[in-house]
């Protein structure tokens, strides 16, 4: 029998030698990868290894309620050893990590179900104390149990207060509605804690991945490890035809599942209930059967609300102001151009502008499926053309980016020729990217509007347009990434283990780069929730802003026409009744976001009362964004005879005018085109 037993400790031990192995092969290669390929590769030392260590313990434990302070200790022993460990080709601290995380975890399981069985009281004096620091680690068992026993109190009081702004029927219904939210909190949260114990993949194969992601964002924020199953997610696009919610979602800087567009015409948009921003909550494909987002994986919550497999889900959500809502869905066959750029002829008093629409920089990356989206402007000018616009106004707020081959296309659209941009790779080597076609497909006045979420080849455009005095950017600071990243497989024929790295850097024609700073616009104007937006600033290992000698040679239009037209829009915008009430707005809500939040008595009127401290204020944007702007909207020519016969884009089109009515900045766009006309008759 011990023989036996011996037998299969040898097994075992073997058997996580050569996992070990392998898990330093993969992140040797990583490194490897990234010293040769990376814009700015920085060397693996101390400053390296703190960084990971610091930020896969945040990682594993946010709310430093997992591990105890000894456990603590015991891990930091790693913490300046990392860079020995891959010159060492050592990986066995992983092991180390994935037993004390274990241990911590089971722990707080025992804590959670010891809580749930008891009844939990809400009218002591204790409090909720929150804070932007750090919380320091526990240095008993007992001291996490009881702020369990507290944070889970704040949990199932603020779920009930959540639920309606009425304070007497809440109170009224306190007994049943504790019952079903304890329920529900307690169920939460040991599904989170299980499902890193119960992983699919092991707890270990969670940390070595969590690991080689965070050795990754050392470089640069942009830098990332991808599995295989990561990689095809990432480069998955849409099908031309597919079931489809009509809307689409992502994550926000919270790690909460919100809405991030609405597609006009779909079945999300025909509710009239759900917004972009509002928060997922829960999942349903059939009666009984729930997935809650903050505890199911992101995996099986996709699957469920874009396979085609699930054609009825309903789904719970969350408004900014904390208001609950189910709503079911049936997925309906959506078209491939649903998302793309489109066009309407905007006016007012006696100035017709064109308005464009740039959601996205997509491609044509097959050669035969999209359309790119230079051609599509392209087609969608041509239309607003035939109907004698005076002016263009191109809309790239919150358009992410995207192509940046799209976006070299496009810049060179409306110049008669030349550079458009400087590319630097890791070897300091300049690369001038010019736009070789003469001439330009519109010559008219262009305004371009951006926001903070304005990134990537967004900026790009933009900074190309400014340079050249070609347009006049309108709006909010862009989000500030200057960088090209390139998905490359560790060595050659590995199929499984992949790098998102950022290979160059792009500089404007001018030298300066808008990394980290962003595009700023030639005229600010209040943008709703501006001063929250996280900017490429906010992250820790960002490149840095700098500047080179430019080697681009390139004539910039005449920039007379400018300086009169953009005192009179700044004056314009200061005195605008509607834009003053977004300045007002955005104070309180950075206010809300950026203030130390004071500590919560644990009953049901203090929770209540915070909760609904800012339903004034949630208010008030919801006022502001469903506001009609005094403009005219209309559909072009050409695209008036299509809606004749085609109910569905006549469907799209309503809910896009809709939108568009409420878009203050397009009025300030014509409103500076009329005066660039009005100044030209003077």
């Amino acid at each position: 029998m011990n023989k036996i037993w011996l037998f299969l400790l040898f097994v075992a031990c073997v058997s996580y030698s050569q996992d070990s192995g392998k898990s330093c092969n993969v992140l040797i290669k990583i490194n490897t990868l990234i010293q040769n390929e990376h814009f700015n590769p920085k060397p693996v030392d101390d400053s390296l290894s703190v960084y990971v260590f610091e930020a896969l313990m945040n990682d594993l434990d946010t709310d430093k309620n997992i591990f105890l302070k000894s456990e603590y200790d015991y891990l930091s022993k790693h913490k300046f050893k990392f860079d020995n460990y891959i010159a060492a080709n050592d990986c066995s601290f992983f092991d180390d990590f994935a037993k004390t995380y274990k241990t911590a975890l089971e722990r707080s399981k025992s804590a959670i179900e010891k809580l749930q069985k008891e009844k939990l009281s809400y009218t002591t004096n204790d409090t909720v104390r929150f804070t932007k620091k750090d919380f320091p680690f526990y240095v008993k068992a007992e001291d996490v149990s009881k702020v369990y026993a507290k944070r889970l109190r704040f949990d199932i009081l603020e779920d009930i207060a959540k639920a309606s702004k009425n304070y007497d029927s809440l109170k009224q219904n306190f007994v049943s509605l504790e019952k079903i939210s304890k329920q529900k909190i307690f169920e939460t949260a040991l599904c989170k804690i299980n499902n890193r114990i119960d992983s699919k993949d092991g707890i270990e194969k969670n940390i070595r991945n969590s690991f080689y992601t965070i050795f990754c964002s050392y470089f640069d924020p942009h830098t990332s490890y991808f599995s295989y199953d990561t990689k095809s997610s990432f480069l998955s696009e849409l099908s031309t035809d597919n079931l489809s919610l009509g809307m689409y979602v992502s994550l926000n800087e919270n790690d909460e599942l919100v809405v991030q567009e609405i597609v006009p015409g779909g079945p999300a948009a025909r509710t009239e209930i759900i917004e972009k921003g509002d928060q997922v909550i829960k999942v349903s494909p059939k009666k009984g059967e729930d997935f809650l987002v903050s505890c199911s994986s992101l995996e099986t919550i996709g699957s469920i609300i874009f396979s085609d497999t699930h054609k009825e889900i309903t789904l719970s959500l969350r408004k900014k102001n904390g208001s609950l809502y189910d709503v079911t869905l049936q997925k309906k066959i959506m078209k491939a151009d649903d998302h793309a750029a489109y066009s309407y002829i905007v006016s007012k008093n006696d100035t017709r502008i064109g308005y464009i629409s740039i959601p996205s920089f997509y491609t044509d990356f097959d050669k035969n499926t999209v359309q790119g989206i230079s051609d599509d402007v392209a087609k969608e000018i041509l239309k607003l053309k035939k109907d004698n616009i005076q002016g263009l106004i191109l809309d790239l707020q919150d358009n992410g980016g995207g192509s940046m081959e799209e976006a070299i296309k496009l810049s060179g659209m409306f110049i008669d020729a030349g550079p458009v941009s400087i590319l630097v790779n890791n070897k300091k080597e300049q690369k001038v990217i010019k736009d070789f076609n003469r001439g330009s497909i519109y010559n008219g006045p262009v305004i371009v509007l951006v926001n903070g979420n304005s990134a990537s080849a967004s900026e790009f455009f933009a900074a190309a347009m400014q340079d050249y005095n070609r347009a006049i950017i309108a709006g909010s600071t862009t989000l500030g990434k200057a960088t090209m990243q390139q998905i490359l497989p560790i060595e050659e024929d590995n199929e499984q283990d992949f790098v998102k790295l950022t290979i160059e850097k792009f500089y404007r024609i001018t030298g300066k780069s808008h990394q980290l700073t962003g595009v700023v616009p030639d005229i600010a104007i209040p943008t709703l929730y501006d001063g929250i937006i996280s900017r490429e600033k906010s992250y820790k290992t960002a490149l840095k802003n700098d500047a080179i000698t430019s080697k681009a040679k390139f004539t910039p239009y005449s920039r007379s026409d400018f300086e009169n037209l953009l005192v009179a829009s700044k004056k314009r915008i200061g005195t605008n009744d509607y834009f003053n009430q977004v300045k007002a707005v955005n104070e309180k809500v950075n206010s809300i976001y950026n203030s130390q939040k004071a500590p919560i008595v644990l009953n049901f009127e203090s929770v209540f009362n915070d909760v609904h401290s800012i339903d004034s204020v949630f208010d008030s944007v919801k006022k502001l964004i469903e506001t009609p702007i005094d403009f005219e909207i209309s559909n072009t020519s050409y695209e008036n005879e299509i809606l004749k016969f085609d109910e569905f884009q006549k469907n799209i089109s309503e809910y896009r005018i809709k939108d568009l009515k409420t878009n203050a900045y397009v009025l300030e766009g014509i409103n500076i085109i009329a005066d660039y006309y009005a100044s030209q008759k003077d």
